[in-house]
């Protein structure tokens, strides 16, 4: 089955051709980066604009990759919800008209559950059940994959998502868009030990986090030197900042093997790429005698790719949607509003 695959949640435009889940046979990625980062973040408007603008490109582009003809794909698949309405909205209206004008099969993808399936793709021999540590830009969250779309959410963050805290930490220190990998490089040169910063504490949900006060705390330090005049040593900065994260998410990931007795675990999205919190997870799987699958640093932010894999699987449960459907900025990855 040849699903065409369109993601436009942020700042990535991208359209993909996945076969069966599984097998990508191309992954066409425009990508905002250069443009967001003289505003040292994401621009909404100017990010929807943008992906109107390529989006039919990409599509063309991927049919002439390929070699297929419109009559060779048999669904198309979008990203629907989470993300900036604006960005969301574009795929989603372009998706549909493509789908009306090929009288192709429509199916909507959660933006997480897509990066749960980025995973499918960097390992083919991988099959639920497992546990997917998700990190990204907006959320946070342990996640208890049961079946393809039978999901149980055992912990999330309570308010700040970790990717974006390190994307504020880093613009803070002056560092280029976005700040999460820049932060990521810096600590590699630095002394984790160096710096003392908070790390949340479970509360009646052991699986539950924070990083509002990790973020504030370390905010405060810098300015606290820019008032004094201290120089900041700052890639050991980094390099604390980067360690109070892990040890508030592998802790947690680590009490998710126990209990649930799932000897498979996976990492999602874009904070996945942080060189700290992977080396963190397969110490402590190796420790536990559990599997870690981590995909390539390619599959770990945006692409259209994981919402192909992942659309193969609702489509074969039978969830597909006709022309009303909509946009979502929030919408929990269960299917259910916020």
């Amino acid at each position: 089955m040849n699903i065409l695959a369109v993601e436009s949640s942020c700042d990535e435009t991208a359209v993909a051709i996945v076969r069966d889940g599984r097998e990508v046979l191309c992954d066409c990625i425009a990508s905002q980066v250069a443009l967001h980062r003289e505003y040292g973040g994401v621009v909404p408007e100017i990010a929807s604009r943008k992906h109107i603008e390529a989006i039919y490109g990409l599509a063309d582009q991927a049919l002439a990759q390929t070699g297929l003809k419109r009559s060779d794909i048999d669904a198309v698949a979008v990203t629907y919800a989470p993300g900036l309405i604006g960005a969301v909205l574009v795929g989603v209206n372009f998706a549909k008209a493509a789908a009306l004008a090929m009288s192709k099969p429509l199916i909507p993808v959660h933006h997480i559950r897509g990066h749960i399936a980025a995973n499918y793709i960097a390992y083919p021999e991988l099959k639920p059940p497992f546990l997917c540590l998700v990190v990204s830009g907006g959320h946070t969250m342990i996640i208890e994959v049961k079946d393809y779309t039978d999901m149980t959410i055992l912990g999330t963050t309570l308010d700040d998502a970790a990717g974006e805290c390190f994307d504020k930490v880093g613009r803070v220190l002056g560092m280029p868009y976005p700040g999460g990998a820049a932060l990521d490089r810096a600590a590699q040169q630095g002394d984790a030990s160096k710096y003392s910063l908070p790390r949340s504490k479970p509360g009646e949900n052991p699986y539950n986090m924070s990083f509002s006060g990790l973020k504030t705390a370390a905010l405060n330090l810098i300015h606290h030197a820019e008032q004094v005049g201290e120089e900041l040593d700052i890639p050991s900065l980094c390099a604390s900042f980067c360690e109070a994260v892990s040890d508030t998410l592998v802790p947690r990931v680590i009490r998710a093997i126990q209990e649930t007795g799932c000897k498979k675990i996976a990492v999602a999205g874009g904070v996945a790429a942080n060189s700290r919190i992977r080396k963190d997870i397969l110490d402590a799987a190796r420790d536990l005698g559990a599997e870690v699958y981590l995909p390539p640093l390619s599959l770990c932010g945006d692409n259209a790719a994981m919402i192909g894999a992942q659309a193969y699987y609702e489509y074969l449960a039978g969830n597909t949607a006709d022309m009303g459907l909509n946009a979502y900025a929030t919408k929990s990855i269960l299917g259910e509003a916020l």
